[in-house]
């Protein structure tokens, strides 16, 4: 299969790449899975033009059908390998078929370090435990919440949530976080302490975490902040190098280092926010195809 751009992720990031592209008169491809994006199942309060909370599942497939209703095709799959040759781009999905373009954009976002522990899976997607507190904190006014995590990170978070929740716990294990943050954290109102947590527990939702030395401490929600771990293997196949944070370096116009390849949405870094993630995906969508215009004259 050829196309002019080749986009690698359906979340908000790929799909704005999707819709910009197309419109600007490329043949356009998108291949990701629409559950693969961290907008899927969950709902979603603070985004312009959408009032109450709104299903981040919904804006995905109305999404997908924007693209589509500018001539972009799109494969629900994934991406199994990239590779450059000479002045083209071969990007394989899983399903054996290989896409020749003259561009590509990278929408991978990132693979979230998770806890581990038995309740985390079953309560995510909008049901207790998140990811980003930035992303998720105004779900939380009034209510108990946990922060999980050692590192600045989670310190950052904890004293975020003080503004909203009535009570914070920030649970560690052991504690790496800058020291000004951890004061800041604590300064704030943030209880430590200093245990693993070894369960999630709820019903329908998160009611509670279990802790290793037998406590239970009733919250609300559970913020993991372990850090994050951006989805660069299709990136490094590429020729580019990540940042220490595994992140994609771009320049105002969402180019990555090299020639072709364009990043947008969480694996350019913080903040993971759908608004930056769409705003990057216009300016990715639009240059690459930019590109795919000149390569070919």
């Amino acid at each position: 299969m050829e196309a002019d751009v080749v986009i690698i992720g359906s979340g908000p990031a790929g799909l704005q790449a999707a819709i910009h592209a197309a419109r600007k008169k490329v043949s356009t491809v998108l291949i990701g899975k629409l559950e693969n994006s961290s907008t899927f199942e969950i709902p979603v309060e603070n985004y312009f033009g959408t009032p109450g909370k709104q299903s981040g599942t919904e804006l995905l497939m109305n999404g997908v059908r924007q693209a589509v209703s500018f001539g972009c095709e799109v494969e629900d799959m994934n991406v199994v390998s990239a590779e450059r040759k000479g002045d083209r781009f071969m990007v394989t999905a899983e399903s054996g078929v290989v896409v020749e373009a003259k561009a590509v954009v990278l929408a991978t976002g990132i693979t979230r370090n998770t806890l581990g522990v038995p309740g985390e899976k079953e309560f995510g997607n909008g049901k207790g435990v998140s990811y980003c507190a930035s992303c998720d904190c105004n779900f939380y006014k009034g209510k108990a919440v946990a922060v999980v995590g050692g590192q600045s990170e989670a310190a950052i978070s904890a004293e975020l949530m003080t503004r909203y929740a009535s009570k914070v716990y920030w649970v560690f294990s052991k504690l790496d976080a800058d020291i000004s943050l951890v004061e800041k954290a604590v300064s704030a109102g943030a209880e430590r302490i200093e245990v693993p947590v070894k369960q999630i527990k709820g019903d329908d939702r998160v009611r509670s975490i279990l802790l290793s030395d037998g406590n239970e401490v009733p919250v609300d929600g559970v913020f993991i902040e372990l850090g994050g771990k951006s989805s660069v293997d299709l990136a490094m196949d590429l020729g580019i190098i990540p940042e220490m944070d595994d992140s994609v370096k771009v320049d105002r116009g969402c180019a990555t280092s090299v020639p072709g390849v364009f990043a947008c949405g969480d694996i350019t870094g913080r903040p993971w926010q759908i608004g930056k993630a769409v705003g990057e995906g216009v300016v990715a969508g639009s240059a690459a195809a930019d590109y795919a215009k000149k390569v070919g004259q």
